[in-house]
């Protein structure tokens, strides 16, 4: 009795473990589908009927996940966010400055090589006012930056680097390195190539890294 309960649980275990797999793995493509979606047509242009079908989905597994239109661009503007932030999000104070912010720049660049879509989406979507970022985001972010900036500023209290305004330093890093994403076709005339490359990139991140760490009183 005991081992026939014992396997019912398993198998409910399993169950639901699986289910959460394929939840996850239907979430990240309908995410994907729709950051192209969002990107070529922009947020009135899109249908859900368009993602579903870039993402070889049914229209109704976006509602079972998201709920709406909206839901989902909230979904794929908070993704945006903590893709870009993840290298940054667990810094302390006790971490090294230098050591940090060039990992953070140089990550930042690569997001922006790797993911130009989802830049130009959060691009597209500050222009326009913010109307959806507002609802979903803008205290998570507000949140996000003066955390940041208090651990900036630690490292200034305690000598670092120098005194600079920290959240400005994180709009610095921020318009440096989404820029090869935003104004990726800019890049590409103004270097008369069809395409950025491995060497324009480590270029870019060695550039920005240089003047930035220098530029707040940071050496290796």
């Amino acid at each position: 009795m005991v081992d026939q309960a014992q396997k019912r649980l398993k198998e409910a275990f399993q169950t639901k473990e699986k289910a959460g797999r394929i939840r996850q793995q239907n979430e990240a493509v309908i995410l994907e589908a729709a950051e192209i979606e969002f990107a070529q047509h922009g947020f009135k242009g899109t249908s859900l009927n368009a993602i579903a079908e870039r993402a070889g989905l049914p229209k109704s597994n976006i509602l079972y996940y998201f709920q709406n239109k909206v839901g989902l661009y909230g979904a794929v503007l908070s993704d945006i966010l903590d893709m870009w932030n993840q290298s940054f999000n667990d810094t302390t104070a006790d971490d090294d400055p230098f050591e940090t912010l060039n990992t953070y720049i140089r990550s930042k660049i690569r997001y922006s090589r790797s993911h130009p879509l989802a830049s130009k989406i959060f691009a597209i979507e500050i222009i326009q006012g913010a109307p959806h970022l507002k609802k979903f985001l803008a205290q998570e972010l507000h949140n996000w930056v003066g955390d940041r900036a208090r651990v900036i500023q630690a490292w200034i209290d305690a000598g670092k680097m120098d005194p600079v305004d920290p959240v400005h330093l994180l709009f610095l890093i921020w318009g440096g390195t989404q820029h090869y994403a935003d104004f990726g076709t800019q890049v590409q005339w103004a270097l008369d190539k069809p395409e950025l490359g491995d060497e324009d990139f480590k270029k870019a991140e060695d550039t920005l890294c240089h003047i930035i760490l220098k530029g707040i009183g940071l050496a290796r």
